[in-house]
């Protein structure tokens, strides 16, 4: 498996296993919730739409396709001048206050904030100021591989700052859509607005609208109220870890679902075979 460039909770790096096995052929995978991106890094289709609300996550991304040399510079030289808990303050301050920060710095500073920040967790308070403590680890990783494949990767994709709404608003006839939303009863602080009840059930909504004409998968935490508003989906169970690279929670675990829905009337068209790469072509459905 590909490894990502963020630490993030709820990467789903450790479930691709389960989740690829969901995911059907299409010419577009569209992501409104980018996250950790590591979908995106581990299936191969020809084309990606990777959404999300965060202004600062859309940015890394865009910075680390586009100035993939200059990237590494500058965030390379932020991890080696910043190990001390002092410095990662300092970090965090100019983040938060300095308006002026260019785009490059910016994306090589929240990157610093995640990998030194307590187990990668991204959350803002209501002012919009990322507020993640320290996280005491001896030697933050420098991603540099995964940078590198990033970059490659990202040369397929689209990346965009946008609402779910209006990333669903544009799927077309041949996209395959994957969702991973702040999870019902967790992370739901992800950004400054949070991700209410309310919030589930309007997206859940929304997906079963773009399921009539496109396939649609969703992860979200196994819970009743989960399983109700998305009562219309087939439903699987699994079972994942809840830790973010600490001996301490390496043996939580919790239940999750994956949600599946696919229109029912299809035509053929020419795709990839996900396994074997863009050279196998093989007949998929997509909607009428």
């Amino acid at each position: 498996m590909n490894k990502t460039i963020l630490k993030f909770p709820g990467s789903k790096v450790r479930v691709m296993g389960e989740l690829s096995a969901h995911l059907p052929a299409g010419n577009r995978l569209v992501e409104p919730f980018a996250g950790s991106c590591a979908v995106m890094m581990n299936t191969d289709y020809p084309e990606y739409l990777i959404a999300d609300i965060n202004p600062e996550l859309i940015n890394l991304y865009r910075q680390v396709k586009e100035h993939t040399r200059p990237f590494i510079v500058v965030a390379m030289a932020l991890f080696t001048q910043n190990n001390t808990e002092e410095s990662y303050y300092e970090v965090r301050k100019e983040f938060n206050t300095n308006p002026g920060l260019p785009l490059l710095e910016r994306a090589a500073h929240f990157l610093y904030l995640n990998r030194h920040g307590y187990r990668g967790v991204c959350r803002y308070n209501r002012r919009g100021d990322f507020n993640i403590p320290y996280g005491h680890y001896s030697a933050p990783y420098f991603p540099l591989a995964e940078i590198e494949a990033f970059a490659k990767k990202a040369q397929r994709a689209t990346f965009e700052c946008a609402t779910y709404q209006e990333t669903l608003a544009m799927v077309k006839a041949g996209d395959v859509v994957y969702c991973d939303p702040p999870y019902h009863g967790t992370f739901t602080d992800y950004h400054t607005g949070g991700f209410t009840e309310d919030d589930q059930h309007s997206l859940a909504c929304c997906l079963l609208g773009v399921s009539e004409t496109n396939p649609v998968v969703v992860s979200n935490s196994d819970t009743m109220f989960t399983r109700s508003i998305f009562r219309a989906f087939d439903i699987t169970k699994i079972t994942v870890a809840r830790s973010v690279g600490v001996k301490a929670g390496d043996k939580k675990r919790a239940a999750e679902i994956i949600a599946v829905r696919k229109p029912e009337n299809a035509w053929p068209v020419i795709g990839w075979d996900m396994a074997s790469g863009p050279d196998s072509s093989v007949v998929m459905e997509v909607p009428q």
